[in-house]
């Protein structure tokens, strides 16, 4: 009965937002409100569409965005209990302490501070309780609705919103993972073990189980205590810059990046007063650009730098993104109609999230697919540079990343990239060479 209830409940939603029976000024509030009632795994949903300038209109992304992935904590004995189940052992054998009272509970899991054996202080990420039956009962409600709304409204065929769904579902079977962000977090480790700018927590991997995810307990302030940030001696200019260069350093040097890096997940070290250092946790959600999109990416960085739009529209050409019934030269008008404005503000004020969120809307008017890694890329930028303008609101952007760029640039033109390139495709040009000499 209650699925029948939630499932008619959706299906009024979706028909009063596609049908535009809502006005404007409260459309987005209204989906937000839905979606929070019809609980966690919708408002997870609700967060992902937030990411989709190419399908919905601004006043709803910025509804979207406001979804919080708060819920209510379960049982400190339920989670004890689900540890030993895991690990078949006592929680008194595994630890020297284990609290039963959570530091943060969401939607897929909840956090334990513990003391292992040793003496080491731990955070233990446990999932919830019957989670998997629940992703699945709303994911099938999802996919149903989907299937139904491409059926009959054409506008959500146009969307592929079953795709959405898709999509949705293997982000979600990726949380359900505790090993996959255990693997996650290693990763991300090592990509930063020469640098003092990031830490990210130690991995107990003898501790980590689909269900079960123990790491090493950190200190220091969440971004989210501005008041407290602001009253440090930390200079701030300094922290807005080293928070892009993580970024940007993710993605131009690793193509491998925290892809929610929102306030509650990044710490700030309180002993870094002189040289800024952050403190990465949570590593559930994280983007992987192949060598395409970096190259994407920062030729067309590049290009709007120098506000080439005849270059940015021949890029989406060369992807094979743009429809060959397009016609470049309206293409590059339509791309120098939303970046004019932007790029004309005062260097303090621009935003390239906000230039890729205008370039992914414009896009959708040609037909356009957006890749997914793009999008979630062009989330976490927008993250990002809210982040470092609370900082220092006084932040140039183009000071940050035009050295990166260019550094790049360099870096895929230099002798030793280019002999690492011919040794890594010699055998299979070899082969292609042998096979045509026969």
């Amino acid at each position: 009965m209650k699925n029948i209830y939630r499932t008619l409940q959706l299906l009024f939603i979706g028909h009063r937002l596609f049908k535009r029976r809502l006005k404007t000024e409260i459309r987005g509030q209204y989906c937000r409100e839905a979606l929070e009632k019809m609980g966690p795994i919708f408002v997870k949903f609700g967060q992902l569409l937030s990411t989709r300038p190419d399908i919905f209109p601004p006043d709803v992304l910025k509804e979207l965005k406001k979804l919080q992935d708060n819920v209510p904590p379960f049982s400190g004995a339920i989670a004890k209990r689900m540890v030993e189940v895991s690990f078949k052992q006592p929680v008194t054998e595994l630890f020297q302490d284990f609290d039963l009272t959570p530091l943060a509970a969401a939607s897929i899991a909840q956090v334990h501070p513990a003391i292992l054996n040793n003496g080491d202080k731990v955070v233990v990420k446990i999932l919830r309780p019957h989670i998997h039956q629940q992703v699945k009962q709303d994911l099938e409600l999802l996919h149903f609705l989907a299937k139904w709304a491409e059926i009959v409204w054409p506008t959500a065929k146009k969307f592929k919103v079953r795709l959405l769904v898709a999509e949705f579902k293997k982000i979600l079977t990726e949380e359900l993972d505790l090993t996959r962000e255990a693997a996650n977090g290693s990763q991300l480790k090592r990509n930063f073990s020469h640098s003092p700018l990031l830490y990210v927590p130690k991995i107990y991997w003898p501790m980590v189980k689909n269900t079960v995810l123990v790491m090493e307990r950190v200190d220091g302030i969440p971004l989210s205590n501005l008041q407290l940030i602001h009253q440090q001696a930390f200079d701030h200019k300094k922290l807005a810059e080293t928070l892009l260069e993580i970024f940007f350093t993710q993605v131009f040097t690793h193509r491998f990046f925290h892809a929610d890096m929102h306030p509650g997940n990044l710490l700030l070290s309180e002993n870094s007063v002189k040289q800024p250092a952050y403190i990465a946790v949570d590593f559930g959600i994280m983007g992987t650009l192949t060598k395409a999109d970096q190259y994407y990416l920062t030729e067309n960085l590049q290009a709007f730098l120098k506000r080439d739009y005849h270059r940015v529209a021949e890029l989406h050409a060369a992807s094979g993104w743009v429809s060959k019934k397009t016609r470049l030269d309206d293409f590059e008008a339509a791309i120098r109609t939303v970046s004019e404005p932007i790029l004309e503000q005062s260097l303090t004020k621009i935003s390239f999230g906000a230039l890729l969120l205008k370039l992914f809307q414009t896009a959708m008017q040609y037909d356009i697919d957006i890749q997914p890694q793009l999008l979630l890329f062009q989330k976490t930028l927008l993250n990002v540079e809210g982040l470092s303008r609370e900082l220092y609101p006084e932040i140039d952007l183009l000071a940050t990343l035009k050295p990166l760029l260019e550094t790049w640039v360099k870096d895929q033109l230099s002798v030793s990239t280019l002999i690492q390139k011919l040794k890594a495709n010699a055998p299979l040009w070899l082969e292609k060479i042998a096979e045509r000499s026969f």
